[in-house]
């Protein structure tokens, strides 16, 4: 059954009271979302939102217990509203993972790109189904909201609906929305519509005309942020600036039995169920490769076979395809209302990449997206959430170090690698040969819970084969073993570097190389594993700002300064990274 308007707003008093409710329990959220954006959220999962097959993101991530309260009466397991920001309880800001919630949210203008992902994975799955957005006035001051939403105009995402909660405040005073928000989405290409956000009726008429819509749908829902407390059209309502007895008070207005009752009828409504999308991965022989050549030429022969056996992935770029080679011989663009492809040109929209990707994982998709590594930090917010979700897409990263050359220290990644390896549950990946390569991906499309960034060279670069029988698998192996057959000091490297580490071991009996691809993967190993690859004294050496080898190494080689232009064998060499220069650094390590 569909209900009514006065239905409606019985369920939304409900939803307000519950809310309220878990605030007070926690003495701690944001009540002005909760009182002025309960009829909107209500009309959605009351009217609309087909549990199993249509999704909600709440981009306006602080009102999280507006989102758990009406996830609660609508029949999603979360939990006990009383447990809200407590510890092992409903976390302050929405996560991925708890029943319902199809999006890890608060960072504001995430959840945007999250639902822009989520709407074009339906798109490209087939499937016949809506995505829902609320978002804030915060959301739309994001630089990444509106590069997602470019992108969904583009494509002409219909089945996306975004509702703005158009209340005119922010923390810090009036909400720095005042150009014409309306006129910049319709030049992008949406439907725009404009309601008042506690009108029901509008708000149902708005909804269903949205369903019948040929362009992506953008609905201003005009608000008063803190409606119905003494706080109300001011900041101070945006977060917990009311006290117990009118909290209290406000919990008693909105108690509304009946709108409990009319909610159990949504709890009763069956669940569809959908099938995620399956990644085949067939066994890959490991091609013959050139003896010079770039990780990133290797990493898209590699791909390129992937594909061509069926792995269903779907690449992307923030308009650097051919630099980062994830444009294979198997790539069909998706455009505009045609979305039978598998390649996804984002435009220079890296952010948006990072966050859309994220929607088409939880929409379940495995996205591939690339760009150069110093721009990962444009992408940094979506790609800690990715690892935070839990969810699994695989970023290229090409350009990896000072050896870019000529377009200088812009384009030039210092900080970029170690940054990246400092975020939980991400697998970072800096081969130096094909059977790295092909360990880095199969790595990558194999593990579903967890985001995985392969690092490539630009410059090409001598390979050194992996000897036969090394367990990549432990994140580091001897990649060069001593002469002498027993290693009293040990060389650290990857990627690019490893070339130069065994040239300089080669000079030595007693020194071994070990090619540490995954360095996450090798802190997680066992002592006496450890202890094999980290013989004698220990040196690292790397392209990168040195911090994160301190933790395994005595000393490091590597960059604390910005690089410089100029061809890459001259920076490698004017930045110490010379047999003779580094030999003569290491002299007093090396017996």
């Amino acid at each position: 059954m569909k209900f009514n308007a006065k239905q409606l707003l019985q369920m939304s008093k409900a939803v307000r009271a519950n809310a309220l409710g878990a605030i007070l329990s926690a003495r701690s959220g944001h009540v002005g979302i909760v009182l002025d954006a309960a009829e909107i959220i209500t009309c959605i999962f009351a009217n609309h939102l087909r549990r199993g097959i249509d999704r909600f993101v709440l981009s306006a991530g602080h009102g999280s217990a507006l989102l758990y309260s009406v996830l609660k009466l609508s029949g999603y397991n979360v939990g006990d509203l009383r447990s809200f920001r407590k510890f092992n309880g409903l976390p302050g800001h929405p996560e991925y993972g708890i029943d319902g919630v199809d999006a890890t949210t608060g960072p504001l203008g995430q959840g945007v790109g999250n639902a822009v992902g989520l709407a074009l994975s339906q798109k490209i799955r087939g499937i016949r189904a809506m995505t829902y957005c609320l978002c804030s006035d915060g959301d739309l001051m994001e630089g990444v909201a509106f590069e997602s939403m470019a992108l969904a105009g583009r494509l002409n995402l219909n089945n996306l609906v975004v509702l703005w909660d158009d209340n005119k405040f922010s923390i810090d005073g009036v909400a720095q929305t005042d150009m014409d928000i309306n006129a910049r989405m319709r030049s992008m290409g949406w439907n725009v519509m404009s309601v008042h956000g506690e009108d029901i009726s509008s708000i149902e008429r708005a909804l269903e005309r949205a369903k019948k819509s040929t362009s992506p749908v953008f609905i201003q829902c005009k608000n008063i942020l803190g409606r119905g407390s003494s706080v109300a059209n001011t900041s101070k309502a945006h977060g917990l600036a009311l006290s117990e007895s009118e909290l209290l008070r406000l919990i008693s207005e909105n108690m509304d039995t009946e709108g409990q009752r009319l909610w159990r009828i949504v709890c009763g409504r069956p669940i569809a169920k959908t099938n995620k999308a399956i990644i085949a991965l067939n066994r890959i022989k490991i091609p013959k490769t050139p003896e010079h050549i770039a990780t990133r030429e290797l990493s898209g022969i590699y791909l390129d076979l992937l594909m061509g056996a069926g792995a269903d992935l779907i690449t992307g770029s923030a308009d650097l395809a051919d630099n980062t080679r994830v444009k294979t011989h198997f790539s069909k663009d998706i455009v505009s209302n045609k979305f039978d492809g598998n390649y996804i040109n984002y435009g220079v929209r890296e952010h948006a990449m990072g966050a859309i990707m994220n929607g088409l994982c939880v929409g379940g998709l495995r996205p591939v997206g690339s760009t150069f590594l110093a721009f990962s930090d444009y992408m940094k917010p979506a790609i800690r959430l990715a690892a935070l979700s839990h969810l699994s897409p695989v970023y290229v990263f090409s350009h990896d170090s000072i050896c870019v050359g000529e377009d200088g220290p812009t384009h030039q990644p210092i900080e970029q690698l170690p940054s990246l390896r400092l975020i939980p549950n991400l697998n970072v990946y800096r081969p130096c040969n094909m059977t790295e390569i092909a360990y880095a991906w199969n790595s990558s499309i194999n593990d579903t819970e967890n985001p995985s960034a392969i690092i490539l060279s630009r410059q090409k670069f001598k390979q050194i084969p992996t000897p036969r029988d090394s367990d990549l698998s432990r994140g580091a192996y001897v990649i060069y073993p001593a002469k002498s057959g027993h290693a009293k000091t040990t060389i650290l490297s990857t990627g690019s570097e490893i070339p130069l580490a065994v040239e300089i071991a080669s000079r030595f009996k007693n020194v071994q190389v070990v090619s540490v691809v995954n360095m996450n993967t090798f802190r997680n190993q066992d002592d006496r594993y450890k202890n094999q690859m980290l013989r004698g004294c220990v040196i690292a050496i790397e392209a990168a700002a040195p911090g994160n080898w301190f933790e395994i190494a005595d000393a490091v080689i590597g960059i604390d300064s910005f690089g410089a232009s100029g061809d890459s064998d001259t920076l490698y060499n004017e930045f110490g990274f010379s047999v003779d220069k580094i030999i003569k650094e290491i002299q007093r390590y090396i017996k």
